[in-house]
């Protein structure tokens, strides 16, 4: 097996640690909520073996060094740590793969540099910008998104994703992937990351942040986000997510959101984290586009 290294990448005066893997074209992998970079552990070695430099960073704000001092969240700001990352590891261009968040992150780089992005692989969020339309479709999946309303209270989610032990983490993880288990060695990772000072705040300001459109890196966000996706995309989503319901896919993607390929695979038997939830599938899906668009 290829064996897993730690890296430290920069974006300005940020630092990102960032697990990292074999050698050949860049792919970096862009973990979701509530997890972080160790979300990636069975696709690293997987595409390492099948010849590409893995790199997988926990995302803005998830560590002390990458806090900014400007409190900046947008997804504008999430999208330029990506390009940044790509110029700091030298590569002219670049896979994305993002789960949840890192979707979103993913298709908002995309399109903020559209040539240094060889193709994009979502897992379990489709475009954000038809959510209206996915959901006068689907209104059932409001409930869903419940959450996104209390994200927005202060203070209060902060305290309540650790407490009794982190029950509301553990409850997120279950309720979007009902039918499995995450290992608890894996969920007490991710409790630690949460538990580290600041990265509540820096999580749950993605969300606080994305409605922002009174200010300028909203909108820019926005923007970026509305305008058809420039790389040829792969999207996944697990027929039992308990977050994004698999139906929303059959009305998010359609090819004029789209400035080029765009192809949907739906996981049977998987919820939300379909990575980790069936790593062996997704993996050969993730393998075979990665092999035809290098």
């Amino acid at each position: 097996m290829t064996p897993l290294g730690i890296r430290v990448l920069r974006a300005g005066a940020l630092r990102f640690t960032a697990d990292e893997c074999g050698e050949g074209p860049l792919v970096l992998c862009l973990h979701g909520f509530p997890d972080h970079r160790r979300s990636w552990r069975d696709q690293l070695p997987a595409l390492a073996e099948a010849g590409y430099h893995v790199v997988a960073p926990n995302l803005r704000g998830y560590e002390a060094s990458s806090q900014p001092q400007d409190g900046r969240y947008y997804v504008a700001s999430l999208a330029e740590d990506v390009a940044a990352w790509i110029d700091d590891l030298g590569a002219g261009r670049v896979h994305l793969i993002g789960h949840d968040w890192g979707a979103i992150v993913g298709m908002a780089t995309a399109n903020l540099v559209p040539d240094r992005v060889a193709s994009l692989i979502t897992l379990s969020v489709p475009p954000v910008h038809r959510i209206r339309a996915m959901l006068h479709h689907q209104p059932s999946a409001l409930m869903n998104l419940s959450y996104i309303g209390f994200f927005q209270l202060p203070r209060l989610p902060e305290r309540a994703l650790l407490a009794d032990d982190g029950q509301a983490i553990r409850a997120i993880w279950s309720k979007w992937s009902p039918t499995w288990t995450c290992p608890e060695m894996e969920m007490r990772a991710v409790l630690d990351t949460f538990a580290q000072p600041g990265v509540r705040e820096a999580a749950l300001a993605y969300y606080r942040h994305l409605p922002k459109l009174w200010t300028p890196e909203g909108r820019r966000s926005w923007a970026l986000l509305r305008a058809p996706i420039q790389a040829p995309t792969l999207a996944l989503t697990g027929a039992l997510d308990g977050c994004m319901k698999s139906a929303l896919y059959d009305v998010a993607i359609s090819p004029e959101h789209f400035a080029t390929e765009v192809v949907m695979k739906r996981l049977e038997g998987a919820g939300h984290f379909p990575h980790q939830e069936r790593p062996e599938a997704v993996n050969r899906l993730i393998s075979d586009w990665l092999a035809a668009h290098s």
